[in-house]
């Protein structure tokens, strides 16, 4: 970075990535803003520079004092250690200190051992105990799908699970030599007598009692502000999976086939690419966010919003190609066994191709606002 990109970048004011500081007055306070940008997407500490955006100046022995700081901080202070890259610039006399800081790939990032920080717009606070799960999350050093609930284990639905480990493993759980409770655990279902998250979201037989908050909930809108149908769908994620695809399918248009105008017609979407969005919503969902999966259907378009926006470093462009991090890794790896479910991991690749196929466009938004995951589907206008 030079001075000139400098010169440029500072009428625009602070915002999320870009750090304004006159100086630093301890040592404590430095490492407080690098361990914000760290724990969130990174970004540069501008010293010498006023909250106005106008350059103040440091002096040499500032720099020196700063630089210091910084060595200590990341390598002392915050805990683990990051690297930061600095550049001092000089214009009009006045010397300024830039400081780099890299999005963390090591999260979380704290501070004398019990601060954590995160950048609040331009400003930054203390991580709230469900923004550490999440770094802990995009680190892979936490998954949700694999905390203890407070739901026993006897609350699993044997017959479910029996057919399910009958169709995988080709023998009867009941003629295992293995209990039912421990067999549970080994595969990650259960621990300490209760299930696990992807045990209550997979056989458990209360799931949208115990957790109705992650649900669907499906609105078929007549205007942007009026509905004519509405359904919440609760249960195992196999059976949440079955009816929101169907909710879906049953409230979209059929386009009569020009070689017989008789036949029932095609529907306007393909169902193969509305069954992937349903799945991949259901499981690269964040359920460390209480909130429900999304299905809008509008004249115009389908949206499928699931919450939590991708993972690391992982964008849109790459998803496009099948890239993708697994955040629910227990929850994936029973669901890639179901051929109803039909899970693949490759899902977005070959939804867009089977819209393509049939020109039908798709959006894909990593809503960071929301903090929501939308794909879009544009309907053809009738």
């Amino acid at each position: 970075m030079d001075i000139e990109e400098v010169k440029k970048r500072l009428p625009a004011g602070e915002d999320s990535e870009h750090q304004f500081k006159e100086n630093f007055s301890s040592i404590d306070q430095l490492a407080a803003e690098i361990c914000a940008f760290a724990n969130s997407q990174g970004g540069c500490i501008f010293t010498g520079v006023n909250d106005l955006g106008q350059i103040c100046g440091i002096s040499q022995s500032d720099v020196r004092r700063l630089n210091q700081w910084i060595s200590n901080a990341t390598a002392q202070k915050i805990e683990p250690p990051i690297f930061v890259r600095t550049h001092t610039l000089l214009t009009d006399n006045s010397l300024l200190l830039i400081i780099e800081v890299p999005r963390g790939i090591h999260k979380p990032y704290c501070v004398n051992k019990s601060d954590f920080w995160v950048k609040n717009g331009a400003d930054k606070r203390r991580a709230t105990r469900e923004q550490l799960f999440r770094l802990m999350q995009a680190s892979h050093r936490l998954f949700a799908d694999e905390m203890t609930t407070e739901v026993p284990v006897t609350d699993v639905d044997r017959l479910r699970f029996s057919h399910f480990y009958r169709m995988t493993f080709g023998e009867d759980p009941d003629e295992s030599e293995i209990r039912e409770h421990t067999l549970l655990e080994n595969l990650k279902l259960a621990a300490g007598g209760n299930l696990t998250l992807a045990g209550l979201m997979l056989f458990g037989s209360r799931t949208a009692i115990c957790r109705p908050q992650f649900s669907i909930k499906g609105t078929v809108y007549l205007t942007e502000d009026e509905f004519r149908d509405k359904e919440d769908i609760g249960g195992n994620l196999f059976e949440q999976h079955r009816r929101g695809t169907d909710f879906i399918l049953r409230n979209l248009r059929r386009i009569p086939k020009l070689s017989d105008f008789n036949a029932p017609g095609e529907v306007e979407i393909p169902s193969p690419a509305i069954k992937e969005a349903v799945a991949n919503a259901l499981a690269h969902r964040d359920y460390f966010i209480d909130a429900p999966v999304f299905i809008n259907l509008f004249e115009n378009r389908v949206e499928i919003a699931s919450p939590g926006i991708l993972p690391n470093t992982v964008t849109v462009e790459n998803i496009r190609m099948g890239i993708h991090i697994e955040r629910n890794p227990i929850l994936l790896s029973f669901l890639a066994k179901d051929p109803d479910f039909g899970y693949t991991g490759r899902g977005i690749p070959r939804l867009l191709r089977l819209c393509q196929q049939k020109n039908v466009q798709v959006t894909l938004i990593n809503d960071t606002e929301r903090r929501m995951f939308r794909v879009i589907f544009a309907r053809p206008v009738s």
